[in-house]
């Protein structure tokens, strides 16, 4: 799938394009399953090229699962017929992941290990990388009390896991629809919406230690409940840098998501996913992210 101009759906079709080349330190990936993010259809839109530069036609997509077709020169690390995931953004919009192929630099690809479903591989990287960035960056101590926006999301659902992991007490923000999926995992949830600083406040008097902000619009709230000295992050509000925060845009990260993979597999790291669709179904994937109508995650099937 491919679009020549920025715009909605309408852009999008299906195309031929020559197959990827492959350059030093980099392999080339049959995909058999990529994932739908909402940064897909923003930047299909033109809403980076501010910051980026793209090339069209313009293949969509950055997440990844597939099978090593082709190694470029000196790429030790892997071998063709390996299973692997990546998050494959790069400086340039062009070469995306909702194609048959796609090639990406070795440092930012992870084999897949044995019971992984390439679903599931596919589903992880950007959500699971922005999560452990975001966590990281907040350097959770066991007594540390953190409050999470949009907990129950993609990138939220993953952080509170990663939170819970690392020792801290975490409070999460979502509909009250959502709370038995959060308190599976050990988050205690809360309703969003008026008087979340008077709830929150109520789990934490003395306020908290971190928060971290996956959905804009709530530095008011964030501000209120930290506490003296606290750290805060957002990925959707970038004005947190300048209330002593830091704003985050994850980052392609091999040894990373082989972590997180790692986790996947021996079952301590939960994902969902919404459903599985064709390739050539990517217009009604954007329409569900779009309007915030897929409950998890959407996978689109390249191959088997």
């Amino acid at each position: 799938m491919a679009y020549t101009e920025y715009g909605d759906n309408d852009v999008l079709r299906v195309t031929d394009l020559p197959r990827p080349k492959v350059g030093p330190g980099e392999v080339l990936i049959r995909v058999t399953r990529a994932s739908v993010n909402p940064v897909d259809w923003k930047v299909m839109s033109g809403a980076l090229e501010p910051m980026m530069d793209a090339h069209f036609p313009a293949i969509p997509g950055w997440d990844v699962a597939g099978v090593v077709e082709q190694l470029g020169p000196d790429v030790p690390e892997f071998s063709v017929g390996d299973r692997v995931a990546s998050y494959a953004r790069k400086s340039v919009i062009s070469g995306g992941t909702f194609a048959e192929y796609v090639a990406v630099p070795a440092g930012i690809a992870a084999r897949i290990p044995d019971g992984v479903s390439d679903d599931l591989a596919a589903a992880l990287p950007l959500t699971g990388l922005t999560a452990r960035r975001a966590v990281g960056a907040l350097r959770l101590q066991p007594a540390d009390t953190v409050v999470l926006h949009a907990a129950s999301g993609g990138v939220g659902y993953l952080a509170s896991q990663l939170a819970v992991a690392a020792g801290a007490t975490v409070i999460g923000t979502a509909s009250p629809e959502h709370f038995g999926k959060l308190e599976a995992v050990g988050v205690t949830p809360v309703a969003h919406g008026e008087g979340l600083v008077d709830r929150i406040r109520e789990l934490a008097p003395e306020g908290v230690a971190a928060v971290a902000d996956f959905a804009g619009g709530v530095l008011d709230v964030t501000l209120a409940v930290l506490r003296q000295g606290g750290r805060h992050v957002s990925i959707a509000d970038p004005e947190a840098a300048e209330h002593h925060g830091r704003w985050l845009w994850v980052r392609p990260d091999g040894p990373g998501l082989a972590r997180l993979l790692e986790s996947v597999a021996d079952g301590t790291l939960r994902l969902d996913i919404d459903r599985t669709l064709p390739l050539e179904d990517l217009p009604e994937a954007f329409r569900l992210s779009r309007e915030g109508k897929a409950k998890g995650k959407l996978v689109l099937e390249i191959a088997d």
